[in-house]
């Protein structure tokens, strides 16, 4: 199945306990699309600007990633984020962020990605994930990640957005500040409200809830030994999930234990992800190495013996 992400592309700096990354590659589509390659092809809507090194290029093509709705603007910048973890890795400085890229008219799709039946709208302004999500009417699956900033400051369109979607990816305080309720449950339980036919929440370290169909499931993360550096986590997260749902779902019907096994898949790329910079991790492993872990993880949750 078609499968297209469209969001950020970005040259990060990342502080960590375990040490430093200057000018990596990073960004929602590039976390995402890595991790959903591992299961179907993915096709990539961006920007990038002219200062984006040719070898980012081919880490994004070592995924077999469809580049051709990549635009490179040479007359531009390429989006830049610099993080600071502190020693309690869940807390996280944005110490300087750079628009550059991001802050111009949204990239054009190419015409033969206009029948792409699953669609993940990666972190960005909900009026540009609306005009992007006009772009497929083909499409069978839409699912969205969003943020404080939105919650916040363009919460009407957040709104508009949510009315359109069949399933929205966010954090545990993302999920509070939107529902204005702490506990996750009722929090839940009120976006769905809202318009989409499920929610995940993201919960760091704890793993990760969905409420889908009046039920609800609970996985845990999986038990991290190091880590290096957790950007794109909830990204890869997001790339696993759906690109598990594109690979086994026959149009827009999903059963609660496809929506269950797509979360584990998530949860199990993303303990990948977070064992070195970048997409660094991501670059060494193979769909055989997701498979194996899954199977401990699946062994880890066997409640019956």
């Amino acid at each position: 199945m078609s499968l297209i992400v469209t969001g950020s592309i970005g040259i990060d700096s990342v502080d960590s306990p375990m040490g430093n990354a200057e000018d990596v590659l990073g960004g929602s589509c590039s976390y995402f699309a890595a991790a959903a390659s591992f299961f179907v092809p993915v096709r990539l809507v961006g920007a990038v600007g002219n200062d984006f090194p040719n070898s980012f290029m081919d880490v994004l093509r070592h995924f077999d990633i469809d580049l051709a709705g990549l635009e490179k603007r040479h007359e531009s910048k390429t989006f830049r984020w610099h993080g600071r973890y502190h020693e309690n890795i869940n807390i996280r400085d944005t110490v300087d962020v750079q628009l550059n890229v991001l802050g111009e008219t949204l990239p054009s799709i190419p015409s033969a990605y206009k029948g792409s039946q699953y669609v993940f709208l990666a972190n960005t302004d909900p009026t540009s994930q609306m005009e992007m999500l006009d772009q497929f009417p083909d499409c069978h699956l839409a699912v969205a990640d969003t943020m404080d900033l939105w919650i916040n400051n363009e919460k009407t369109k957040l709104m508009q957005l949510l009315e359109r979607l069949d399933g929205l990816v966010l954090n545990d305080d993302e999920a509070g500040q939107l529902a204005d309720d702490s506990n996750l449950i009722r929090a839940a339980e009120k976006i769905i409200a809202m318009g989409p036919k499920f929610v995940i929440i993201k919960k760091g370290e704890h793993g990760a809830l969905i409420e889908y169909a009046g039920a609800r499931v609970v996985l845990p993360a999986f038990p991290a030994r190091d880590v290096i550096d957790p950007t794109g986590a909830g990204d890869s997260f997001a790339g696993g999930l759906m690109g598990y749902l594109a690979a086994t779902c026959s149009g827009s019907e999903i059963s609660m234990r496809q929506l269950r096994r797509a979360m584990a898949y998530g949860t199990i790329v993303a303990s990948f992800n977070i064992e070195a910079f970048s997409l660094d991790r991501l670059g060494q492993i193979t769909r055989k190495d997701i498979d194996e872990r899954f199977n401990r993880y699946s062994e880890m949750l066997e409640l019956s013996k």
